[in-house]
């Protein structure tokens, strides 16, 4: 593909943005493996963490090729396991520092793989009446082409070439054997996967489309064109299952989404909430990524405003072209649509958003950017740092501010009995996962009612745990007298990473008046810190150099655990609780790209962060 002008790319940008070393890692208690004669593939019933990603774009996305992504679905899985590859724009090569333990390319369906072909000149794409335009040097002519390309995807129209149903199942079939190919059981594991893109009116319904295994899937992935409704999608996936291919989907962005992720009465499909919408909305999607390169999506400060820390990682906009926020703050984050999902089930319509949670990356360039000193952007163009601050020479403001607003790509744990897909395939169903905005820290989230005060102390309390009561992602069910749960959390720093700030327990409820409530516990701090009377921590301090882009681990721990009872707990409530694990601040992308460029750290960007975790739910339902 020629060299398209930087105009062109940040002219398209707008919809572009839509669009461990830890090999058989141990817990720090002792565990117990289980191995497998037929493949020798070691299982710990207890459980190891896998981190991945599953939101990956590579060439083969219609999006990511003008953009200029250089490899293909091999170089990212290649990525992925350490090796570098080549970076689109200036061709600075791609390299993670510490492989990852899965990966899934998620290419989008509309029009897979259709663009590249247009620089061969024996596929029919080649003669396609765009591909002169979209190939070439004139930046008017390529952005016209790619508006009429991007038209007919929003507008469900399909192109006879580039949406060629051969055309489309060659590619989608190779997609499936690189997969494939990549695939090593107990190793390193991978899934077949796309991106179901709908938009409608620039509001984001976006998820990802991830198969169990590769022995019965589909000739076609369902796309956006069949329809933008995702009670469409879920019922091609239920159709799906019938002919015994599990497969699931993952919402992102609903901070981009105006309102539409999480519906408030009536769904963009036409559906009212009631038990069946329910069922069927989490019988499909049972996790939600919660973290992204287009913003974080836990919740905003005009939905929490008593919370410190709920202007994390904000990507306030739509899809459109105009650079504005969103109207509709609610039915856009996580935490509000958890709140209000009980209240649903409190009134008999069942629980639509009772989702686990994950962090992904929407990398459009195969490499997902998870570390934040090696961050390389969203697309093509941003393998330069200037132009990840300054954007490309010529753009509007809008579009530059946008660019540097990015977060750096979140991580997918996974607590599962090994690296495979059908143990990982497992452990996302039963939601058994939780969220990072980058770092890989080892997070344990348990529920019960018989855990002592002493019990983290035991060699054998994870056994002890996973017996006498639940993990992240499950019901907790009303224990005989109205008995206060008990909650278990652990968390380890990242092996070479930064400490840790505190733990905070999120719980969400309704009230006996039908209202949802919220409320923040400091749980476990760091450096001896104390809450006082009102449950408020000291801050835990910053070492963040913003000339050398740097910090110390003189502040914070590296481990925090504690065992916390609930004080505020009503048995006739229904209540959630998850944990949010903080570091220390830490120098976030752009400060370390100012000390690459030599510049001081931008004043309308933060110079450091504190990057998290967020465990999937633990739901309490009173009895009847």
């Amino acid at each position: 593909m020629k060299a398209i002008s930087y105009y062109l790319i940040v002219m398209i940008f707008v919809f572009l943005v839509s669009c461990s070393d830890n090999k058989e890692n141990e817990e720090t208690t002792e565990t117990t493996e289980e191995t497998s004669v037929d493949n020798e593939i070691k299982s710990n019933p207890l459980k190891n963490v896998y981190f991945g990603n599953l939101h990956i774009h590579t060439r083969w996305s219609f999006d990511a090729f003008i953009n200029g992504a250089a490899t293909d679905p091999d170089g990212a899985y290649r990525w992925a396991k350490g090796e570098s590859i080549p970076g689109g724009g200036d061709g600075t090569p791609l390299q993670i520092k510490v492989p990852l333990d899965w990966y899934v390319v998620s290419d989008h369906s509309e029009f897979m793989g259709s663009l590249p072909m247009m620089e061969n000149s024996e596929s029919p794409a080649n003669k396609h009446p765009l591909a002169k335009d979209i190939t070439g040097d004139d930046p008017k002519k390529s952005f016209d082409a790619y508006t009429k390309i991007l038209d007919d995807i929003s507008n469900r129209r399909n192109d006879s070439i580039l949406g060629d149903p051969e055309l489309q199942q060659n590619v989608w079939t190779k997609i499936v054997n690189i997969a494939d190919d990549h695939y090593v059981p107990g190793e390193f594991t991978t899934f077949a996967g796309y991106e179901w893109t709908s938009n409608p009116d620039w509001r984001n319904l976006h998820r990802i489309v991830v198969f169990k295994d590769t022995d019965n899937v589909p000739k076609l992935p369902f796309s956006a064109i069949d329809s933008d409704e995702p009670e469409k999608l879920w019922e091609w996936m239920d159709n799906q299952r019938q002919q015994g291919n599990e497969v699931m989907a993952i919402p992102h962005n609903g901070n981009a989404s105006d309102g539409l992720m999480f519906p408030n009465g009536e769904s963009y499909g036409g559906s009212q909430i009631n038990k069946v919408y329910s069922e069927t909305r989490m019988r499909n999607e049972p996790v939600y990524e919660i973290t992204q390169i287009k913003g974080t999506s836990e919740t905003h400060p005009a939905l929490s405003p008593k919370d410190e820390f709920a202007s994390f990682e904000l990507w306030d906009y739509t899809l459109a072209s105009t650079a504005t926020p969103p109207k509709n703050k609610k039915g856009g984050y996580m935490r509000e649509a958890l709140t209000r999902g009980l209240k649903y089930q409190k009134e008999g319509k069942g629980n639509p958003f009772k989702y686990g949670f994950i962090g992904d990356s929407d990398t459009h360039n195969s490499a997902s950017s998870i570390e934040e000193d090696n961050y390389t952007g969203k697309f093509g163009f941003e393998n330069d740092p200037k132009h990840r601050l300054e954007g490309p020479p010529g753009v509007s403001d809008a579009a530059a501010k946008q660019v540097r607003e990015f977060s750096s790509g979140g991580v997918a744990a996974v607590w599962a009995k090994s690296n495979t897909r059908e143990a990982i395939f497992e452990a996302f169903k039963n939601k058994e996962t939780y969220a990072t905005s980058g770092p890989r820290m080892k997070v344990r989230f348990f529920g019960g009612y018989d855990f002592n005060d002493e019990i983290l102390n035991n060699n054998d309390w994870l056994e002890q745990a996973y017996s006498n009561g639940v993990p992240m992602g499950s019901d907790l069910k009303s224990a005989s007298e109205g008995q206060s749960p008990v909650f278990l959390i652990q968390a380890i720093k990242e092996a070479d990473g930064a400490n840790l700030d505190r733990i905070q327990i999120i719980k969400g409820w309704v009230d006996l008046n039908g209202n949802t409530v919220e409320k923040i516990y400091n749980v476990a701090l760091s450096d001896n810190r104390q809450v006082d009377n009102k449950g408020n921590a000291p801050e835990v301090g910053n070492t963040v150099n913003a000339k050398e882009a740097s910090y110390t681990n003189d502040i914070g721990d590296t481990e925090l655990s504690t065992v916390w009872k609930d004080p505020d707990f009503d048995p006739t409530q229904y209540a959630y609780y998850y944990a949010r694990v903080i570091q220390i601040p830490t120098p976030r992308w752009s400060t370390y790209d100012a000390k690459r460029m030599g510049v001081e750290p931008r004043e309308d960007l933060p110079v450091s962060i504190q990057e998290r975790a967020w465990t999937s739910p633990i739901w309490y339902t009173p009895s009847k």
